[in-house]
């Protein structure tokens, strides 16, 4: 109980410091609307919104007969990103999934995954494209800040299945691009 006061204090300390930090910029500059109103929220500022840049030249759609059945997740992955959840859930209904991308979830992933989760690992930028370019559609489980990822999907032609929250809200449109 001591360590617990202790440390109650110590974090009030901290926001109040953070909070004092946050008055000092003449302006303040949000990556989306999400961030803009956690910013109003927390530091009782108004930001500008400037969103991150993806380079959706990069991308392009695939020949209707070149779209394949599987269903993709691209990005480091981490617990918060919830790849964990969608690979229980596509085991369960036996459908084709593709991750690509590296980091400290993937061993337990691959523990979880059964034959129809394909796991690549990080893979050149030349062959994300196609995977993005051919897969039926993106999936995008987590709440982001922004998220780029779904924008690049987007860019290749194909429908985002997003966790509706965070920066996903301004980037994907609901029954149009996902």
């Amino acid at each position: 109980w001591i360590l617990k006061k202790y440390i109650k204090k110590q974090f009030h300390k901290i926001r109040s410091w953070d909070f004092l930090a946050g008055q000092r910029p003449d302006n303040i500059v949000s990556i989306s609307n999400y961030i803009r109103k956690r910013t109003l929220k927390y530091y009782r500022r108004e930001s500008d919104v400037i969103y991150p840049p993806v380079n959706t030249s990069l991308y392009q759609p695939a020949q209707k007969d070149e779209v394949e059945g599987y269903y993709l997740i691209v990005g480091r992955q981490v617990d918060y990103k919830k790849t964990d959840i969608v690979v229980e859930a596509f085991n369960k209904m036996g459908l084709p999934l593709v991750i690509i991308g590296d980091g400290p979830s993937i061993k337990s992933l691959k523990k979880i995954a059964k034959s129809n989760v394909k796991i690549l690992g990080r893979i050149p930028d030349e062959e994300v494209k196609k995977y993005y370019a051919r897969c039926r559609a993106f999936i995008f489980p987590q709440e982001e800040d922004f998220g780029i990822t779904p924008l690049e999907a987007q860019s290749a032609g194909r429908p985002v299945i997003a966790y509706r929250a965070g920066g996903a809200l301004e980037t994907v449109l609901e029954n149009k691009t996902g």
